[in-house]
């Protein structure tokens, strides 16, 4: 294992640790899987804890305006997590396009009324702060990291050219749906049919675990919109159905987020290998899988 950080090493000696059959084995395997999750989150969760410190904290009569701070935090977080080897060059290059991506839609969104930043701010692109772009690099810097920290393994990925394809009429219906019919529905029905036979496997220890990949960008999403909620509660931005006070983000951005999740998956699947196991009977009934196959798609 390339030891990226302390990280990598304390989770190859979790890896080896022997594990007691029953109960205290699944509780051992469990507080490995959310330690695991919660090291991937890191950079999402920093990004939440300032917005939430700066909104309750931030002096009026501060040097710098509250968004500006949050840009720059946001670099340093950045930098030193490139600095401590928590995240390869290669990932950070895909969560820089994940920040360009993202703030191209937030210029275009902006403008179209359809949320707003109400805070002033000298780091910005027309009405969007630049920390708005860190808020997408997030999510990348989250899979990037969950991807390599459970070793993910797929069967049946759906070919890649139709991933990206499928990326590409997300991205592009977020814009268009402002003059022309919105598509998400069509786009639900393509994502079903390329990934309704596609399981992931992931390894929390020494055996691997599965679940249909339709279920974990479900499971991601929603974490996301419950992100998403304590954003908008902190004022980082505002819907306009918040003018008026805070109310929490309505369920059906859920779509959205879901959506979002297969533009942020195939970015990604770009410097992250698409392997797939030999599936075994043993696997299948929970146990170690076989040194994987050359990689797939």
């Amino acid at each position: 294992m390339i030891r990226h950080s302390r990280f990598a090493y304390v989770r190859e000696q979790l890896e080896r640790a022997s594990v007691s059959p029953g109960w205290p084995g699944w509780l051992f395997e469990f507080s490995v899987f959310v330690f695991k999750q919660g090291w991937a989150c890191l950079f999402g969760a920093l990004m939440l804890a300032a917005l939430l410190a700066t909104h309750f904290w931030w002096p009026v009569d501060a040097p710098i305006q509250r968004y500006d701070a949050l840009t720059i935090y946001a670099v340093l977080v950045q930098a030193a997590m490139l600095s401590f080897r928590l995240e390869t060059p290669r990932e950070a290059s895909v969560i820089l396009i994940f920040h360009v991506v993202g703030t191209i839609m937030e210029l275009f969104k902006t403008a179209a009324g359809s949320w707003v930043y109400p805070e002033a701010a000298v780091l910005r692109i027309g009405g969007v702060p630049l920390f708005s772009g860190f808020m997408y690099a997030a999510v990348g810097s989250y899979l990037a990291r969950v991807w390599r920290g459970f070793d993910f393994r797929f069967t049946f990925y759906p070919p890649r050219w139709a991933t990206w394809l499928l990326a590409v009429g997300i991205y592009v219906n977020f814009f268009a749906h402002h003059w022309v019919v919105d598509m998400r529905w069509a786009l639900f029905a393509f994502t079903a049919l390329l990934f309704w036979k596609c399981w992931v496997w992931f390894r929390p220890l020494s055996a691997f675990r599965s679940m249909p990949l339709l279920v974990g960008f479900g499971l991601v999403a929603l974490f996301i919109w419950f992100a998403e909620n304590l954003g908008t509660f902190a004022r980082a931005w505002t819907y306009p159905s918040q003018n008026d006070g805070w109310h929490m983000v309505p369920m059906t951005k859920l779509g959205s987020w879901y959506l979002l999740m297969i533009i942020s998956f195939v970015l990604v699947s770009l410097v992250s290998p698409i392997r797939k196991p030999e599936i075994s009977r043993a696997s299948r009934a929970g146990g170690p899988l076989p040194t994987p196959a050359h990689p797939a798609g």
